[in-house]
């Protein structure tokens, strides 16, 4: 694979990325470097890993938390390199379409071929399902600062460089216009609500629509609450927080998250209230049919950045958006949420993690980057 890689790349074809990047900027061709190096840190690591696993997985000699350890780094490394496409997409408004497309694309496509070849079906990326042994009170021994020791393959937890939350400093981001609007495609299907211990869920049973982000559809899942609000703004946390957690055909997350604020009434708890306030312990509780285009955005500016799940097991590889819209919800609702969930998890906010050099994105339909 790294042979073939570099071969491409430094072929005398004047269609190849370097020949065509030696044409354009010189600030272009540098951050072209510094990705080419990331490619192949890539290239050596999963030579050997990906032959490892297929070894593995025909013997049987690594177990299944090693396997996933090992997938777990996997995800993380091929985020990191897909920050740098994020980064790089928009930043060079003035390169010629043709070169950009072509650099572009070929990136899209190497990341794509390592996701092929990885043994993604081993993998767990699910959110604990129900209570389990952690707890958001630091002090209990169980608290987040401990979540990447109570379990191995939650190791993430602790030493991931791609963790969420993160506070959004509005001084610090990339404003991208060329992202484009958040397309979403949501229908009414069945769903449920579930108590897990930790938070209060709606899962729909069948299929409820999608987003699309960068050309790739992400079937919405469920959708789950958090209070106070986990991503903050300059420092500012809000009152609550709904994360509409996605999968894509290749098992990638994508999370879209919108903050509220003591006000009026949500309306789509409203349509809730009386399940939440009724459900008991473990029980799920049918809704019938749910619309999740009555969850309304209120914005079209978001912020884009790549993360993790914000409860253990962490995985990293998430694409978060943040709607940028501040919404309101009652105070009764917010209590609802709270009283509901089991004892030690009414507050079930996770603290702000470190950027650690990660890009955020904004994207707003106008040009005007003051306008946040």
């Amino acid at each position: 694979m790294k042979e073939a890689l570099f071969s491409y790349l430094f072929s005398n074809s004047e269609l190849s990325p370097l020949s065509l990047l030696a044409k354009s900027s010189q600030a272009l061709f540098v951050e072209y470097g510094l990705w080419s190096w990331a490619l192949e840190e890539a290239s050596d690591r999963y030579n050997t890993k990906i032959v490892d696993l297929e070894k593995a997985m025909k013997t049987g000699e690594n177990s299944m938390i090693e396997l996933r350890r090992d997938h777990e780094e996997s995800v993380s490394l091929i985020a990191r390199l897909d920050a740098h496409v994020m980064a790089l997409k928009g930043k060079y408004k003035e390169t010629p379409l043709p070169i950009l497309s072509h650099f572009l694309t070929f990136s899209i496509l190497f990341i794509s071929f390592l996701c092929y070849l990885l043994p993604i079906a081993i993998a767990s990326f699910a959110e604990v399902g129900n209570e389990s042994p952690f707890t958001y009170s630091e002090g209990s021994g169980k608290g987040p600062k401990e979540w990447g020791h109570l379990n191995p393959d939650w190791k993430l937890c602790e030493t991931g460089k791609l963790q969420s939350p993160i506070d959004l400093l509005t001084g610090k981001l990339q404003v991208q216009p060329n992202l484009g609007k958040l397309k979403r495609d949501y229908k009414p299907a069945p769903a449920l609500v579930k108590n897990r211990g930790h938070d209060i869920t709606v899962r729909w049973k069948g299929e409820a629509g999608k987003i699309n982000i960068n050309g790739t559809d992400y079937e919405l899942l469920q959708c789950h609450w958090h209070s106070p609000s986990e991503h903050t703004f300059n420092g500012t946390r809000y009152e609550l927080e709904l994360h509409l957690v996605h999968i894509s055909a290749h098992r990638g997350i994508a999370v879209i998250a919108i903050v509220y604020k003591y006000g009026r009434p949500d309306p789509f708890l409203t349509r809730l209230f009386h399940h939440i306030k009724t459900i008991n312990g473990k029980e799920e509780k049918h809704l019938g049919i749910v619309n999740p285009g009555d969850i309304k955005f209120g914005s079209r500016k978001y912020f884009r950045y790549m993360g993790s799940l914000t409860v253990p097991p962490c995985t990293e590889g998430v694409v978060w958006t943040v709607i940028n819209k501040v919404r309101t919800v009652s105070r009764d609702q917010v209590k609802a949420l709270r009283d509901a969930v089991h004892d030690g998890f009414e507050a079930n906010a996770r603290p702000t993690q470190p950027l650690d050099g990660r890009p955020v994105l904004f994207y707003t339909p106008r040009m005007n980057s003051g306008s946040f």
